[in-house]
């Protein structure tokens, strides 16, 4: 598999970030919570169909991948924050920002009131259903069924929102969209952290099963 340049892996981590973007401000837009958590996944649906790169969607592998592939994942995320304040300085210039900002700061407020180990732990179960989303999408890619291909997406996505859990992109973007402050860039820390932890734990507990049924 052919490494992308520096720059190619950047503005695919950034195209990842505005589609965060766009996700985030169609859940804050909807009255009705259902269809905003359905309409959310059309963000990641995008990035797993044109490729782009989301630090959520590539941190389980790290496992399988080379050490220097943690650098990769890195550069996604800060490509992503980028991506997810571009979308949202863009939204300060129009009609719809005073609702999505207002909405924005009390969300950041609920995850703020949060400790850090109820911060980590939502990250956890993030990271681990945004790995399940992507390997949907490539089993059902696999196997050229479309229609199951959409729900593996977004079936994983709703859980996560509708449980609460933690997202370190899609925070991203409501933070930039509300207001920025140290104490937030520490959340986004832990979510980063178990966001990672999540995601690696399928990845991980092959390693450790595989090797049983070999020995």
């Amino acid at each position: 598999m052919k490494k992308d340049s520096f720059f190619s892996l950047m503005v695919k981590a950034i195209l990842s970030g505005l589609m965060i973007g766009v996700g985030g401000t169609v859940y804050l837009s909807c009255d009705n919570k259902y269809i905003g958590g359905f309409l959310f996944s059309f963000g990641l649906f995008t990035i797993i169909q044109y490729g782009f790169n989301l630090y959520t969607g590539k941190v389980g592998y790290i496992p399988e991948r080379e050490p220097a592939y943690i650098i990769d994942v890195i550069l996604i995320f800060l490509g992503n924050m980028i991506g997810t304040a571009a979308a949202a300085f863009a939204l300060k210039f129009t009609r719809v920002w005073p609702a999505i900002h207002e909405k924005a700061e009390a969300a950041f407020d609920t995850k703020m009131s949060d400790g850090a180990v109820s911060r980590f732990i939502l990250g956890v179960f993030c990271g681990l259903l945004m790995y399940l989303a992507v390997e949907n999408a490539r089993m059902c890619r696999e196997k050229q069924n479309d229609t199951s291909m959409v729900f593996g997406v977004a079936l994983p996505v709703m859980v996560f929102i509708f449980s609460g859990f933690n997202h370190s992109v899609a925070d991203c973007f409501y933070l930039f969209a509300s207001h920025v402050s140290p104490d937030r860039f520490l959340y986004i820390l832990v979510v980063f952290l178990g966001n990672a932890l999540g995601g690696m734990l399928i990845p991980l507990a092959k390693k450790v099963y595989a090797k049983e049924v070999k020995a």
